[in-house]
């Protein structure tokens, strides 16, 4: 998108500086188009079945997906890019939710008024295509009513798409187009890494969630999160300490990619893991790590990443400073960096989720 040279750098900095004021990565450079216009009547209608009543929350992920297809039909972007750019907005809301408020609406994405009617355009709320067109501003009408409305779902998935195509349709340029919008290195991984979880499984539902440990081995655990750490420096104890014996498989507890997988000093052999709704699962102190996941690599939930040691505290190898046992740590994305929080509530829950499927399953078999 161009600009008179006269007043590049004054867009551009205007640009920086509402970024600034929002404190959030969802706020694009002018390049960054999010409409959803000149769709075929046919199609228009069609998408109005869809997303034209807000729908419940069983049907919530059938609403979506039923929408990113229809706008892959129209523009050829995959729905699976459209999904993870969603999907990393709304986690976006979660952390930033007074600066990113906006309309009840079945999409996650969020727009400033300025960004989208133009950043010199004297009405930031300009709903026109045509005079938002004139001041370069990413709205576009994707619905057929003539608005181009922010707060529409068939408008801003258009729009995403419209702005995505500028880049073409491959990997790395749907990863050019995520850094020209987001200028964030972080954003970027986040939106491949939801895409490839959302192409390889062809569904948007994979919250399903299992426990660190089988529930069949011998294991104790108790909130220790905040709690004082000495060794390398005074800190906190960024997670829930699971204790159980040497060799006890170390699960995944979601479906998810792998971030990090390799030595820490502190953690010693550890594996981070990064599900769909912008948290990252850290399992540390392990004995080793299962041979055929990799970096990058899909897991899903209970599948083993690992076995519980005692390593760490010191070079690579450093074992058994102290008893055996699994670190299990989470943390949240803000969109600039990862902030811990306390993993024993989700444990407590994931356990007790766990334990009534495998109890209801023996009831199932015997009966």
């Amino acid at each position: 998108m161009s600009y008179p040279v006269r007043g590049a750098r004054s867009v551009r900095l205007l640009s920086l500086l509402l970024c600034a004021i929002t404190l959030t990565t969802s706020c694009p450079l002018p390049a960054h188009a999010f409409d959803e216009s000149l769709q075929p009547s046919s199609s228009r209608s069609t998408l109005k079945a869809i997303v034209g009543t807000s729908p419940s929350q069983d049907g919530l992920y059938t609403s979506r997906l039923a929408l990113y297809q229809s706008i892959e039909a129209l523009t050829g972007i995959p729905w699976y890019r459209l999904a993870a750019i969603d999907q990393y907005e709304r986690t976006l809301t979660v952390a930033h939710p007074k600066d990113r408020k906006h309309a009840e609406r079945i999409t996650g994405i969020f727009i400033t008024g300025p960004i989208w009617s133009g950043l010199m355009n004297p009405d930031s709320d300009d709903q026109n295509p045509r005079s938002i067109e004139i001041f370069s501003g990413l709205g576009q009408d994707g619905s057929g009513d003539g608005i181009a409305d922010r707060d529409n779902d068939k408008d801003l998935l258009y729009s995403i798409a419209s702005y995505l195509g500028k880049y073409g349709n491959n990997e790395d340029e749907f990863g050019i187009a995520a850094w020209e919008y987001y200028h964030n290195s972080r954003a970027v991984q986040r939106v491949q890494q939801f895409a490839k979880l959302y192409r390889t499984y062809g569904k948007l539902n994979l919250n399903s969630q299992a426990f660190p440990l089988p529930l069949s081995s011998i294991y104790s655990y108790r909130s220790t999160w905040g709690s004082r750490r000495s060794w390398g420096g005074y800190r906190i104890h960024e997670g829930t300490d699971l204790f159980a014996g040497y060799g006890v498989p170390v699960r995944s507890t979601c479906y998810g990619v792998v971030e990090m997988k390799g030595w820490n000093p502190f953690g010693g052999w550890r594996i981070g893991i990064r599900d769909l709704n912008n948290r990252y699962h850290y399992y540390a102190h392990l004995s080793g790590f299962d041979k055929t996941v990799h970096k990058g690599d899909i897991v899903t939930p209970g599948q083993t990443v690992g076995w519980v040691g005692s390593s760490g505290y010191g070079k690579p190898g450093t074992q058994g400073k102290f008893p055996p046992h699994l670190h299990y740590g989470i943390y949240r994305d803000n969109g600039w960096t990862d902030w811990s929080f306390d993993p024993y509530p989700l444990l407590r829950q994931w356990e007790q989720t766990e334990r009534k499927a495998q109890t209801g399953k023996a009831k199932g078999a015997s009966s």
